[in-house]
């Protein structure tokens, strides 16, 4: 993922680190702070999507754009693509002053995304999955905004979901962040019907290099 983000353009000051553990003090210290985001990877399971259906019923459609926006969020339409893009800063300049529909027709019709992500699958160590593959993992980001405020970023919904206020001084691995956002969001997936708890974790923070 490192590999991937730098190669579209991301600072190399920055980096994707594992998280191994939600309560270990031990091993949430080998993660640099501060975190700016969290990327979880779950399987898709029938209590995610009837929370998805059941939170998303009554909102209405995100339709913001421009730089009013508190967070940047792209609708997913690319099947196990959930997030490869062309060159960052050129994405999110084109994409700003769009509306979500068409900001994920610009991913779709960019010439470098298929480029990029086969570049970052040919890299790992298991074949890459075709885009027509019945994949059950997807992914979701948890964001500290500018203004503090806990995002949960999620293709699949209706539009970003704001989690919660944060103090100043909580990144996104706090604990008050960690409460608002991916231990409910686990705890949710644990005391379901399948009682599911597969997921990696993986933390935007600087860079050990």
């Amino acid at each position: 993922m490192t590999k991937l983000v730098h190669k579209l353009g991301l600072s190399p000051s920055l980096a994707f680190h594992d998280v191994y553990s939600l309560d270990d003090p031990s091993l949430l210290a080998f993660v640099p702070r501060p975190v700016h985001a969290l990327l979880l990877v779950f399987p898709i399971t029938s209590t995610y999507e009837k929370a998805r259906m059941d939170e998303d019923g009554p909102l209405p459609e995100y339709n913001a754009s421009g730089s009013g926006e508190e967070v940047l969020w792209f609708r997913q339409t690319i099947r196990n693509a959930c997030a490869p893009s062309t060159d960052l800063a050129n994405l999110i300049n084109s994409a700003l002053p769009l509306e979500p529909t068409p900001r994920a027709q610009l991913l779709e019709t960019s010439p470098n995304i298929a480029q990029a992500h086969a570049s970052a699958a040919a890299g790992g160590d298991t074949a890459a999955p075709s885009a027509e593959a019945s994949i059950d993992l997807h992914f979701v980001a948890f964001v500290k905004s500018a203004e503090n405020n806990l995002w949960e970023l999620d293709g699949r919904r209706k539009g970003p979901l704001n989690r919660g206020n944060l103090g100043a001084e909580d990144d996104a691995l706090s604990e008050r962040a960690m409460d608002l956002g991916v231990r409910r969001f686990l705890s949710r997936e644990q005391e379901g019907e399948l009682g599911e708890l597969r997921f990696s974790l993986m933390a935007l923070a600087p860079s050990m290099d």
